[in-house]
């Protein structure tokens, strides 16, 4: 493994996101002195938040799964996730609301999901379930070590042992042709294959291996941290600090200092320069390629994955409504190709309905709820619709669909606030998307940006458009991935082994806090 050549001693992490704050956790843990430079006025990243009118937003991924990455996290800080985050399990993980009014419970334990499944399609889809849930955790243990968080220097690092597992297990196959052999109700299907939209890429073309996003939310679990999703940025920039982590909020970094082929400063917006070792960037890719004045060629031009358009609602009691709500259309694939193909909004959407207050009450003022209504939309470079004018109206709508799947009325709503890919695309984001880039071929594993370049010796990137890609798991494994290419491979004995196949159960959870 190719890591950063001379001393380590001192590192500048750009970006307090979720994956400077992992880089800067494994770092300190590892004896560096580390400082982190955000432009933001707190830590936390794409996971933003706000504060309005005595509600709490989360304008950021709102989905928590593979707490144990965040335990590790801390833990290399030498502190305890338990005794600084309080994670909740959210249970159902998701309710699924059908287009004929069918709706299906999505829990993790594999007892009550079998009968859950045996209740909406028949027993054969229950079986069916049960061998879908042993392929899913035999796919994840085949993946998590030896390729999620695993670093690889070209494609040829992939070709060992565990390689060949993958295959025999149909990870290169088609995400949705894999989940049919084991339930064919299309219907149930999407509840595995949903997550593709995370991937961005429809399930009928995104690869089998990407099926372990199923396993982290269906069988590990979904989590939500108690004082909203904000909670987890500031509870590790917290554990970061007591470890000795320097933090410089509403800090640009406008240029690196380069000589020959080693960055030797960086240089903020008020001319400051801080002398360094080397630099992790978790900037957006393209402005962290601008930074270091040099884009990789690649035969295959980047692709950002889709966009969306998020409305957060403010309304009365909404009893009845689960933390997560997927609201599905009819046009289950004719949806992707309007967003992913023609660059136009659903015609038929499918919508994820949030409702963090369902879990934590102290998130809105008392006697009130909070909402948030995501729809997929396409990105700026795929879809030219002018959203600065057309986002209330359509938000409206959007509303107003998922009152009538959820067969409830929101009494008393009030639009808090709507985000849209013209306001990710002026936080930076390629292409207004807030999910960086889509999870191809060509972005998938070796083939996606690698978060080392050539010619530059002691530059690491981490987060979500390096490898191994979106998501909070993800970007959190980036973090270490960017720690292990500065420092290499922690000693066997200074490693924290973290359980594979598994997240923390709600009991072990609840024992732990």
């Amino acid at each position: 493994m190719r890591t950063v050549n001379g001393a380590t001693d001192r590192i500048v992490i750009v970006g307090a996101g979720l994956a400077g704050l992992s880089a800067a956790m494994h770092l300190v843990g590892r004896s560096r002195e580390v400082t982190v430079l955000e432009r933001d006025s707190g830590p936390g990243g794409r996971a933003g938040y706000a504060d309005l009118a005595g509600y709490r937003l989360d304008t950021g991924p709102t989905v928590l799964t593979m707490p144990d990455l965040v335990e590790s996290a801390f833990a290399s800080a030498g502190a305890g996730a338990a005794d600084r985050l309080r994670l909740l399990p959210v249970e159902p993980a998701y309710r699924a609301h059908f287009a004929d009014g069918r709706t299906l419970e999505v829990h993790t334990d594999a007892e009550r999901m079998q009968e859950e499944i045996r209740r909406f399609a028949g027993a054969a889809h229950a079986d069916g379930y049960r061998r879908l849930r042993d392929w899913l955790t035999r796919l994840y243990r085949a993946e998590m070590d030896r390729f999620i968080a695993t670093n690889f220097d070209s494609p040829l690092s992939m070709l060992n042992p565990a390689l060949a597992r993958l295959v025999a297990l149909g990870g290169f196959g088609r995400w949705d042709r894999a989940v049919a052999r084991y339930i064919r109700d299309p219907d149930l299907r999407r509840v595995f294959t949903f997550q593709s939209l995370y991937a961005g890429v429809a399930p009928t073309r995104a690869l089998a291996a990407y099926a372990v996003i199923a396993y982290m939310d269906t069988i590990g679990g979904v989590f939500f941290p108690q004082g909203g999703m904000r909670a987890l940025p500031e509870s590790m920039a917290r554990a970061a600090t007591d470890a000795g982590v320097r933090f410089r909020y509403g800090t640009t970094v406008t240029a690196l200092e380069r000589a020959g082929s080693r960055i030797t400063g960086v240089i903020t917006q008020d001319g400051v320069r801080i002398p360094c070792d080397a630099v992790v960037l978790t900037t957006e890719l393209h402005e962290a390629y601008r930074l270091i004045a040099r884009t990789p060629r690649r035969p295959v031009p980047l692709t950002s994955a889709p966009s969306a358009v998020i409305a957060h609602l403010a309304c009365a009691p909404a009893e009845g409504i689960s933390h997560h709500s997927l609201l599905f259309g009819n046009a289950w694939a004719e949806s992707f190709r309007d967003v992913i193909d023609r660059g136009r909004v659903m015609r038929d959407p499918s919508l994820l309905v949030t409702r963090p207050t369902a879990t934590d009450q102290s998130l809105a003022p008392a006697q009130r709820d909070l909402l948030s209504v995501l729809v997929p939309v396409p990105n700026l470079e795929r879809g030219r619709i002018d959203w600065d004018s057309g986002a209330t109206g359509y938000a409206e709508r959007m509303v107003e669909i998922a009152q009538e799947r959820l067969g409830s009325r929101f009494g008393e709503v009030e639009f808090l606030r709507v985000d849209t890919p013209a306001d990710w695309a002026r936080r930076g984001m390629l292409a207004g998307s807030p999910f960086a880039l889509a999870h191809t071929f060509t972005q998938t594993g070796p083939f996606r940006p690698a978060n080392m370049l050539r010619g530059i010796d002691n530059v690491v990137l981490a987060g979500g458009s390096t490898v191994p890609g979106v998501g909070i798991p993800p970007v959190l494994i980036s973090g270490r991935l960017a720690a292990d290419r500065v420092t290499g491979l922690r000693p066997a004995r200074q490693r924290r082994a973290v359980p594979v196949g598994t997240a923390f159960t709600a009991a072990r959870i609840e024992r732990r806090l």
